[in-house]
């Protein structure tokens, strides 16, 4: 019996080490980053990972048109709103999401998902909550590391996605 307990202890060992080293692994390609708003009483935080360029045809290529996104790398990305805010004049309860994308060239839908935890090809539409399209702007300039970040706005922020030589605005209202 001791035998059976101390070989199933090694193999729990075993593959809490093998997780720690992938989950490291794939954090030093695609690091680990958050934005955070908050002014006015408006507070939004997004966390997610950021993926590399690296070269790599991006919208249309790596990430085809159309097709539902993880917004980052790695994990789901988490988006907390801290009040019921409007998203591109759609109101959007408090609380914590996870923020989808879906890429086309002139504009991009924004989903909100009400699951939250999962691994970031683990997308359920069912669990939607919100979906908004927002214009899609080309930059002269590449942006290597996916980034996201707000800028201050009349009344909110706008979150701002870039990527590669594009740049999505969505609008965060105070009601």
């Amino acid at each position: 019996m001791k035998k059976i307990v101390r070989i199933g202890l090694i193999v729990v060992a075993v593959l809490v080490v093998a997780f720690f080293a992938l989950r490291t692994y794939t954090k030093s390609k695609s690091p680990e980053a958050t934005a955070v708003f908050n002014e006015n009483g408006l507070s939004v935080e997004v966390k997610y990972c950021q993926p590399a360029k690296k070269g790599r045809e991006i919208f249309g290529g790596l990430l085809p048109y159309g097709k539902v996104w993880r917004t980052g790398a790695n994990e789901a990305t988490v988006i907390s709103f801290g009040k019921d805010v409007l998203l591109a004049d759609k109101p959007l309860k408090a609380g914590k999401y996870t923020l989808w994308t879906i890429p086309n060239p002139a504009e991009w839908t924004i989903v909100i998902n009400g699951e939250t935890g999962q691994w970031g090809t683990n997308y359920d539409e069912s669990q939607d909550v919100l979906r908004v399209n927002v214009p899609v702007s080309k930059k002269s300039d590449v942006t290597e590391l996916f980034k996201i970040d707000f800028t201050s706005q009349t009344g909110g922020a706008d979150m701002v996605l870039r990527w590669d030589m594009t740049e999505v605005a969505v609008p965060v209202r105070v009601p």
